[in-house]
């Protein structure tokens, strides 16, 4: 008998009929012999209507109350489920966050999980009682309710699986895996059986919004293995583990993307220690996040340095860096807010030295000139302008043979 962890997002569960697949699905489960926990989201656009009735009541930020209001999503869903799976003559029964004592710091909005109390899970559990879980939520050690961010139910539904030993953590959601990449940018697009923690997480921070990244992190720590699977078609889904030594990998998994990048550049400042730190200091002090840093080499004494900060920042970073360029007697601030990062991702990479040089080379048969470049173990990333973005996908994709087993054409 295993024991199976089940998420099943917005879409998933976004009406009546919807819910009623769902407890098909738990109760076809629990009839293979497995015991069942199921983690659920509100129904699809109900968090948004939350806080859209926030935001007219009240022009502040009430992050306590918010986080009362918004959970209720969760609440009317577990509740649905629950009576759907009971009229099915499958035993269940719902829980809020506060009621398994899912405990989370006090960071309102986005709070971490600190830990969870499974008594009252294992208990039913060990009754053949399938357990509805409300995600997204938790309550700090004073017992206000949290919610932990947009994409929250994947990381209760890891987190749950991790802290019961579950044998694997299911994700059901609108897509039947993970792709090589987005297939509405490249029809082409394979659906993987298999994905390593650590591509998926490089592809989850790049782009791919599949899975939250926090989710990612949680299970490849504890070693949780997860299958992200659709919610409305049959399929094994994609596998997410730790590498494995007897599979053979491609040399690239997938391929991510990021359309909301700006990049700014200050032209001529002096190249001397802690000029760095005077430039992106006031940035990161906004709580603006950069993302990839180039500075030249010097030149009579002064350099050019660039980074990249997420599009909606880009003006506020640019207001920012007027008084900084002032300040260091800079010669020019440039900008340029129609960009994009493509990034090619992949264990195989370890040991396989042409994996740039055919980027780079394939890129340049398209005529798409790279402005900046970041490097990892597993990843290589480009900017390149925002109108090359398909086709600096589509050919990557052909170069490194994405569409068949992930093997380089040519090389």
């Amino acid at each position: 008998m295993s024991l199976i962890v089940q998420k099943y997002g917005g879409t998933s569960i976004g009406t009546i009929e919807k819910i009623g697949n769902v407890a098909d699905k738990v109760a076809a489960c629990v009839k293979n012999g497995n015991k069942v926990v199921v983690a659920v989201s509100a129904m699809s656009g109900e968090t948004n209507k939350l806080i859209a009735l926030a935001n007219e009541m009240s022009e502040n930020k009430h992050a306590r109350e918010l986080d009362v209001l918004v959970s209720t999503g969760e609440q009317v869903t577990i509740a649905l489920l629950t009576m759907a799976l009971l009229d099915r003559g499958c035993d269940a029964r719902s829980y809020t966050g506060a009621q398994i004592r899912m405990v989370t710091d006090d960071a309102h909005g986005k709070a971490r999980i600190k830990n969870i109390q499974c008594e009252n899970m294992k208990a039913d559990l060990d009754a053949n009682r399938v357990v509805v879980v409300a995600g997204f939520q938790g309550v700090d050690e004073n017992g206000n309710i949290t919610t932990l961010g947009r994409g929250g139910s994947d990381t209760t539904a890891v987190a749950i699986a991790a802290a019961l030993e579950a044998d694997e953590c299911q994700i059901y959601t609108d897509v039947s895996g993970v792709y090589t990449t987005d297939p509405r940018v490249e029809p082409k697009a394979r659906k993987l059986d298999r994905i390593t923690f650590e591509e998926m997480l490089e592809m989850a921070s790049l782009g791919s919004k599949v899975l939250q990244i926090r989710a990612v992190e949680f299970a490849g720590k504890y070693n949780v293995p997860l299958r992200v699977l659709s919610s409305f078609e049959e399929g094994e889904g994609t596998l997410i583990a730790l590498e494995d030594d007897g599979v053979e990998q491609a040399l690239i998994s997938g391929i991510a993307f990021n359309r909301d990048e700006a990049q700014l550049t200050i032209k001529g400042v002096p190249d001397q220690p802690g000029v760095a730190s005077k430039i992106l200091g006031p940035v990161t002090d906004a709580n603006i996040e950069i993302d990839m840093i180039v500075q030249n080499t010097s030149e009579d004494g002064f350099t050019d340095f660039t980074f990249t900060v997420h599009r909606n920042d880009y003006q506020a970073a640019h207001d920012l860096l007027k008084g900084v360029c002032a300040d260091l007697g800079a010669k020019k601030l440039k900008g340029d807010d129609a960009i994009v990062k493509i990034s090619l991702v992949g264990v195989g990479m370890r040991s396989h030295a042409g994996i740039a040089n055919t980027m780079f080379a394939t890129l340049a048969n398209e005529n798409i000139n790279i402005l900046m470049i970041s490097t990892s173990e597993i990843k290589i990333s480009v900017v390149v302008d925002e109108k090359y973005l398909e086709l600096g996908v589509r050919s990557l994709h052909e170069a490194f043979g994405l569409d068949s087993d992930g093997h380089l054409k040519n090389l």
